[in-house]
């Protein structure tokens, strides 16, 4: 898993200044990968966060699974490919990425004279952490010829050995432009990679990855659902196993589910398969409709999360907002060298998407 490891960036005893604020960082700081300094009594974050935003030239870029009153402060809400746009055009001078840890990456990239803030670097990615850069150079050492496709989550350092990049709203149009002879590898996630073959008739190596939240869902809880709501419409995401994409009326993006949604108000119910978070927005812009989030598949003896939730998106909260915004810290930052590479293939998605 994604761990934040202070000593690659401060080393113990060390203090450095945050460069928005010439805020010390405190040691504590950088040990927990966030601030979490106490707000006087009685502040009303959102509107302080507002505040802050507009004294710094700042915008808050927030994807569809963090947290609903996170959302609510953002000056934008979407999904990969959506927040990649916008950092990629914005004017603002700070982007404060309520995402995880490879959005804030990805912005970066795209936004390299820009100060981008991540409100807790503990916020990782179990997709992203299936796939290490070193073991996809020996798996490309493996198989001389082919080209890389990559999905968006993963890190900076696996985007530079990547030849484009896809996010799970654009990865057939990008795959259907590469020319039909072109040996490719897909990774990290399999369910995604497996599904794009379907439907492209391709036959890419499948680099052997999953979302943690994606893998619970099953066609069991999906088909309980649907005998209380027949008349309910099912969607999931594209990074659900295959048995529970059968069994979906709708697949894709999260922007994808939400756009139908909005696009079909005769449709009074839906059954979602996907992380938690979307339903604050599809219930905030469809009022008049219902979302029925599918539980995950509890395991062997009832044991397990019981949750669609991921707990990393989770890890950002008005409080890491306000800190992150006040203090101008954690920035994100990443090596020169592997910048210059890896913003290559999400640039050359952006031009074909």
């Amino acid at each position: 898993m994604w761990v934040w490891k202070p000593e690659g960036n401060l080393k113990a005893g060390q203090a450095h200044t945050a460069k928005e604020t010439n805020t010390m960082v405190k040691e504590e700081w950088t040990e927990k990968g966030y601030i979490d300094e106490p707000a006087d009594n009685g502040t009303d974050l959102a509107a302080e966060i507002r505040r802050m935003c507009k004294e710094k030239d700042a915008i808050i870029l927030a994807h569809y699974y963090t947290d609903g009153s996170v959302q609510k402060v953002a000056d934008f809400i979407g999904d990969s490919l959506a927040l990649a746009r916008e950092a990629a055009k914005t004017e603002a001078k700070v982007m404060v990425m309520c995402g995880v840890h490879f959005m804030a990456e990805t912005c970066k990239l795209l936004s390299p004279e820009k100060t981008v803030l991540s409100p807790d670097l503990t916020a990782g990615c179990s997709l992203a952490d299936s796939c290490k850069a070193e073991d996809l150079r020996k798996f490309k050492e493996e198989h001389p010829g082919y080209e890389v496709v990559s999905y968006v989550n993963t890190t900076a350092a696996v985007k530079a050995l990547t030849d484009v990049v896809v996010t799970s709203g654009n990865a057939k149009k990008v795959i259907d432009s590469i020319p039909k002879d072109t040996k490719l590898i897909f990774g990290p996630d399999y369910n995604l990679g497996s599904y794009i073959n379907s439907v492209t008739g391709r036959n890419m190596l499948l680099w052997n990855g999953g979302c943690h939240v994606h893998e619970r869902f099953s066609v069991a809880e999906i088909v309980k659902l649907k005998e209380q709501h027949p008349e309910a419409v099912v969607m999931a995401h594209l990074e659900c196993k295959a048995p529970v994409l059968a069994a979906a009326d709708v697949k894709g993006s999260t922007a994808t589910m939400l756009h139908y949604a909005q696009d079909h108000p005769e449709v009074k119910e839906f059954i979602v398969a996907t992380e938690a978070g979307i339903l604050h927005e599809m219930q905030r812009t469809c009022p008049n409709q219902t979302f029925l989030p599918v539980p995950p598949e509890v395991t062997e003896g009832g044991r397990g999360c019981a949750c669609t939730e991921c707990e990393y998106m989770k890890k950002n909260t008005l409080e890491k907002v306000y800190n992150a915004l006040k203090y101008g810290w954690p920035a994100v930052e990443v090596d020169p060298a592997i910048a210059r590479d890896a913003v290559k293939p999400i640039e050359r998605m952006l031009s074909l998407s």
